[in-house]
């Protein structure tokens, strides 16, 4: 499996903000800045970014959590925040020659909807968020709800849902109706019984890292 690194940038804000990158052996066939799930930059996160570097894919991971020591991180997120953060990423994939268009971003849990908020605001060649709860009542103060800003999607973007306790059949519903306003291609795919984070059904959870794939392989060429 390819080995992951960690980077550390100056940001703007006087922070500073580290990188888990997972590089390709081969040749690069695009960037992807990967957004970690509640519990940060796990080994799980840095498997799917090994996993995605074997694909081909330049992938840089941004620790959102870096400006503070409040034990509830999530709800200390901003939009401002995540985008300074994302920004960060997506120019140090430019720096790497990974050219605009064939940059995109992919997001697990917390940070399947922060993909969104990213993807409903900047220009972007494609989007995958699984899961993520927010969508109708916000993750934080500092960010909006998904259901509000899904019609700003101006990339091609995927969501994939199993069950989440914060998830309901009827948000994902009112979800995939906002996002059929956007002027992007979009998708929203839901998996009854996954669980929220695709632990209770292997084969769902199979399906839905190919359909991730498949997307990026379409939209990011």
């Amino acid at each position: 499996m390819t080995e992951t690194r960690t980077e550390t940038l100056a940001l703007t804000d006087g922070s500073e903000l580290r990188l888990t990158v997972a590089e390709p052996d081969n040749v690069v066939r695009g960037g992807l800045v990967f957004l970690h799930e509640t519990r940060g930059v796990t080994d799980r996160v840095r498997k799917l970014s090994s996993a995605l570097a074997e694909e081909g894919w330049l992938t840089v991971a941004p620790h959102l959590y870096h400006r503070d020591d409040e034990p509830d991180q999530v709800r200390r997120l901003s939009g401002d925040s995540i985008l300074a953060d994302t920004d960060a990423s997506f120019v140090w994939l430019s720096d790497q020659g990974v050219p605009a268009d064939r940059q995109g971003i992919i997001g697990f849990d917390i940070g399947g909807a922060a993909a969104l908020v990213v993807a409903a605001s900047r220009t972007l060649g494609a989007a995958v968020s699984v899961g993520g709860r927010g969508i109708l009542d916000p993750l934080s103060d500092g960010l909006p709800p998904l259901v509000e800003i899904a019609d700003e999607l101006s990339c091609p973007w995927l969501g994939l849902y199993g069950d989440d306790e914060g998830v309901g059949a009827d948000e994902v519903d009112k979800l995939r109706e906002a996002a059929d306003a956007a002027s992007a291609v979009t998708d929203v795919v839901r998996y009854p019984g996954a669980g929220h984070r695709f632990d209770r059904d292997p084969d769902a959870a199979a399906e839905a890292w190919r359909r991730a794939k498949n997307w990026l392989d379409l939209h990011l060429r």
